[in-house]
């Protein structure tokens, strides 16, 4: 039955996105990267996916992930060190029993982190 699941986000361009998901969120590249258009990344058993797409406007991108979290701490640490938090995105206890705190690739995906009290 399921077992799990990777998000696939559009991309404009291989070498940014692979850049700023290893270099500023400590993500590694996984399976065979040789696919042109393609990139698998993997932290701390999390993949996401992505897909070529160089017509993408950021504007327009509504691609989104959540990625739960056992120590929000750290990981609102990790984005505040890279000064990616998204200006809407500080860590915040949400109404629902979360802890969140949210960032934007260069792509204009959104990456919220979250976890529960």
């Amino acid at each position: 039955m399921l077992q799990t699941v990777h998000p696939k986000l559009p991309m404009r361009d291989k070498a940014a996105t692979l850049a700023f998901y290893r270099d500023r969120l400590g993500f590694n590249e996984v399976g065979p990267n040789s696919y042109e258009g393609y990139l698998m990344l993997e932290r701390e058993g999390v993949q996401l996916h992505f897909f070529g797409f160089k017509a993408l406007d950021p504007a327009e991108n509504y691609g989104q992930v959540y990625i739960r979290t056992d120590d929000i701490e750290k990981i609102y640490r990790e984005l505040s060190e890279q000064n990616i938090v998204h200006p809407a995105g500080h860590l915040h206890t949400k109404p629902w029993g979360q802890r969140e705190c949210a960032a934007l690739d260069p792509d204009n995906n959104l990456l919220t982190f979250g976890q529960s009290m």
